[in-house]
């Protein structure tokens, strides 16, 4: 599965059951790609084109893009088709034909002059679809074709290889919303214990360059407890989530996550994107986008690039990785040119109290405590 787009303008793509050796889908009409379609990229489009990039009649890449398209967005498939050695494509637009018809023709355009097969062009909507690629009316009416998804076996094969296809983008995006009520309130109240814990250590501190040096090296041995706690199926306290929140606000400790990352690591990063205060969530964020792009869920990265930079807009690790998805990028790529912890500290040199003031102006911010409703 190759990568994904993310807003602006949207994109997702989702991990291609075709990849696994077997069981596969295998779709035999345009009712069958319609069912599928939703599940390649997590939930049911609306004012979407959706391309399917395939390579000996087996699915390499799945991508989504939101309607209307700005010009120029579609060229980040051509690179894409090469690596990948697509050589035939599926499109299908979701919605009325002024809006679809564009993406659809520019895609056309694109693969024929990459030498690329279009298998199949369709558009969706309001319970029918047409054929870009058929002008047969005995089989493809000017009126266009009903179509029922629940005839299609492919919803239930998807169901049964571990697929998920939400009822619409916000309900995905609800996936990583902050978490409420109860939780909340317990997640405040120890974000606010971790923080007056760590100005009374400042305030006790004779030698800052020296706490600094301590606070780091906490904060690796923190991550490195964490990532070992979800790995065995445990869950973070919330005092314990709390004082990792404000140690990865250093870039020496996020980046230690980084440097350390694996697919599995998507539970974690996601249980403290919801949970976290705020102010402290665009580098769990961030690890969480990096962890789900490498895992083959770019839709999940998207949503989770959005949160980081909703919170902020400057935060350079997501923009980064923001630039990989629209490019279209592979997480293959970075696999093997992820620096080690060593060449992280050879790089950042010595640590010093400078390293403290994103932490430190943070705290100084107020993430109010919610009411207990």
């Amino acid at each position: 599965m190759a990568s994904a787009v993310p807003d602006p303008p949207p994109v997702s793509a989702s991990e291609s059951p075709f990849d696994a050796p077997e069981p596969c889908l295998t779709l035999t009409s345009p009712t069958d790609i319609l069912a599928a379609v939703p599940y390649l990229v997590g939930f049911h489009p609306t004012s979407s084109l959706v391309v399917i990039g395939l390579a000996a009649g087996r699915a390499k890449m799945v991508a989504r893009w939101s309607l209307p398209l700005p010009p120029g967005t579609l060229d980040a498939m051509l690179p894409l088709f090469e690596r990948e050695a697509v050589t035939g494509i599926v499109i299908v637009g979701y919605g009325p034909g002024e809006l679809v018809t564009p993406g659809v023709d520019e895609t056309r355009r694109l693969a024929a002059g990459a030498g690329v097969h279009v298998g199949e062009a369709l558009r969706a909507h309001e319970g029918r679809y047409w054929s870009y690629v058929c002008d047969v009316a005995t089989c493809c009416p000017p009126q266009g074709t009903p179509y029922d998804l629940s005839s299609s076996q492919i919803a239930a094969e998807a169901t049964v290889h571990g697929l998920v296809a939400l009822p619409d983008r916000e309900a995905l995006e609800r996936t990583l919303a902050p978490v409420t009520g109860p939780v909340r309130v317990a997640m405040s109240r120890a974000t606010a214990e971790a923080i007056a814990e760590l100005q009374a250590r400042l305030m006790a501190s004779t030698d800052l360059d020296a706490f600094a040096a301590e606070f780091v090296s906490d904060g690796l041995a923190r991550v490195r407890s964490a990532l070992r706690v979800h790995t065995e199926g445990g869950r973070l306290h919330d005092l314990e989530a709390a004082r990792l929140g404000l140690s990865l606000t250093l870039m020496r400790i996020r980046d230690e996550a980084w440097t350390l990352m694996q697919d599995s690591h998507v539970t974690l990063w996601k249980d403290l994107t919801r949970r976290l205060d705020p102010r402290f969530v665009p580098p769990a964020a961030s690890l969480l986008a990096m962890a789900s792009w490498r895992a083959g869920n770019s839709v999940q990265a998207t949503v989770a690039l959005e949160r980081a930079l909703t919170i902020d807009p400057g935060y350079s690790m997501a923009h980064l990785l923001l630039h990989a998805l629209q490019n279209l990028l592979s997480p293959e790529l970075l696999r093997d040119r992820m620096p080690t912890p060593a060449e992280l500290d050879e790089a950042m040199g010595p640590v010093n109290a400078s390293w403290l003031l994103p932490l430190i102006n943070l705290m100084d911010e107020d993430d109010s405590v919610p009411p207990l409703e």
